[in-house]
């Protein structure tokens, strides 16, 4: 084997070096009008000669395509370079989806024959010159940053603002807000001044980032949920507005899309309901194709994190559990707590669990596990007047039906969770039961939740699949020429 590579290699040493260029990598460079046979390697079956090839690595891989012809044939088959995609951290499954859906940008475009037309090769090189991205996934509660090379978020910030609040000048605020915080790597929308400072002076020092050197993948909470011309304005102006900001500072590219999408593309697609359990808010939002369907209807309830937390804090103040802050009470509630799948059987069982949190010692919870949750299924237990989140979720799936959008209903079928909130456990279980009770055969059969693919960071995924596209930024943002120009602008809201 050890003589076998090097036989490979030298073949290989003489030729030019290797560029990571899209050119160098692709099967009909310049230098494929060459032609020769594998010399000695001729007489190796394929088979056995392509386990040596993934031996060598992608790179060295790449310099055999520029050997002959004959080596270029082998070395370009998409299975090698599957193989090598396979042992990058990044899942596989989500780079096919990405590469194979999302490479042309907006509107999506789906190909009947993928792995056909798409030469794996190429893309391999194309990726590794991606510069990467800034990503910021921005909440009423919290925000998430990092880079899209990373495996994860950097970090993440508590936020604790307050969306829809549009008395000062938008600009300004914005403006203010962008240039204080990129050196944290930024945040998307900020209606309040006085808690924005707060936020930046919590990530003010987190990353150094020069906001010139690379594009940004800004998450943009569903806001102004209407379908009406005054809704359209509305995001019209806010999208106008963070642009201009952003290329006021001289952001090379900027991409924003809403988070509801972003935690569809984590999921691996492009059509469905996502649930975006919020800080404050929850949103019901149908997608297809990437798009938001607004003539459907988005639907949204007043129940979030925020007031889950703040019915356990009251079932521990009635059960005379001391706690220090609502920050306990959040651990706990992270901890602990979960959805139970019938909640008059729940009740008779012991349910009792303990958590020890930092610097107040233990904690035991009983029937305060479910009951939290349950306020998703039944908010009048904690006095809030809205329907609970199974009917929310089934109303949508009923306009779904009835608008006919699509040559079957099999698109809003698919119900993707996401937010720090629907990573309770059980929270998916329970949901696609309601819904097969409440909707009627016709609608019901197919349904399927899933639960938030990447916990509470699923958006910040999502975003991350857009940015390390072997096609970014291309199709996916807007420069400030383009900007200008309006040519362009019609990235998704």
């Amino acid at each position: 084997m050890a003589m076998l590579l090097r036989k490979v290699w030298g073949s290989v040493s003489t030729r030019p070096s290797y560029t990571e260029s899209s050119s160098s990598l692709s099967p009909f460079s310049s230098s494929s009008s060459a032609s020769c046979s594998l010399g000695v390697f001729d007489q190796i079956p394929n088979d056995i000669l392509m386990q040596i090839v993934k031996l060598i690595g992608p790179k060295e891989a790449a310099k055999l395509s520029v050997v002959c012809k004959s080596w270029r044939l082998l070395v370009s088959d998409n299975r090698l370079w599957i193989h090598f995609f396979q042992n990058l951290p990044e899942p596989w499954e989500s780079v096919f989806f990405a590469e194979t859906v999302l490479r042309s940008g907006y509107p999506i475009q789906t190909f009947s024959s993928p792995t056909m037309e798409l030469s794996f090769m190429n893309i391999y090189g194309q990726r590794a010159q991606v510069p990467g991205a800034v990503i910021l996934d921005g909440g009423s509660g919290y925000c998430k940053f990092g880079w899209s090379k990373y495996a994860s978020p950097s970090g993440r910030s508590a936020t604790f603002m307050e969306f829809g609040n549009i008395e000062s000048p938008m600009y300004s605020r914005l403006r203010h807000f962008f240039s204080t915080m990129y050196s944290s790597l930024l945040f998307p929308l900020v209606f309040n001044a006085l808690l924005t400072l707060r936020m930046i002076t919590i990530s003010l020092y987190r990353m150094q980032v020069k906001p010139s050197l690379q594009p940004i993948v800004v998450s943009i909470p569903i806001c102004h949920y209407d379908d009406t011309e005054n809704a359209k304005a509305s995001r019209r102006q806010l999208k106008d507005c963070i642009h201009q900001v952003l290329f006021d500072m001289n952001v090379p590219a900027v991409c924003a899309i809403n988070q509801a999408t972003l935690a569809l593309y984590a999921a691996g697609r492009t059509s469905g309901i996502v649930v975006n359990i919020g800080f404050q808010v929850t949103s019901i939002v149908p997608i297809l194709n990437g798009k938001v369907m607004r003539k459907v209807g988005v639907e949204f309830i007043g129940l979030g994190a925020l007031k889950l937390t703040g019915y356990l804090r009251l079932l521990l103040q009635q059960n005379n559990i001391n706690f220090e802050s609502l920050y306990t009470v959040r651990t706990l509630k992270e901890k602990l707590c979960y959805v139970a799948s019938d909640y008059e059987a729940e009740l008779s069982k012991n349910t009792q669990a303990s958590f020890k949190a930092p610097g107040e010692g233990f904690f035991t919870l009983s029937k305060e596990r479910f009951q939290t949750g349950e306020i998703l299924f039944q908010p009048r237990m904690a006095g809030v007047r809205t329907m609970g989140l199974d009917h929310a979720v089934a109303l949508c799936m009923d306009h779904c039906h009835a608008a006919e959008l699509a040559g079957d209903d099999a698109w809003f079928k698919t119900v993707v969770l996401a937010g720090g909130t629907a990573c309770l456990p059980g929270l998916a279980e329970r949901l696609e039961k309601e819904l097969h009770e409440l909707l009627p055969p016709s609608i019901s059969n197919g349904i399927r939740v899933i639960p938030p693919p990447f916990g509470a960071e699923t958006a910040w995924y999502g975003a991350k699949l857009i940015s390390n596209l072997s096609t970014f930024p291309g199709p996916w943002c807007v420069t400030k020429k383009q900007f200008r120009r309006k040519t362009r602008f019609n990235i998704m809201w």
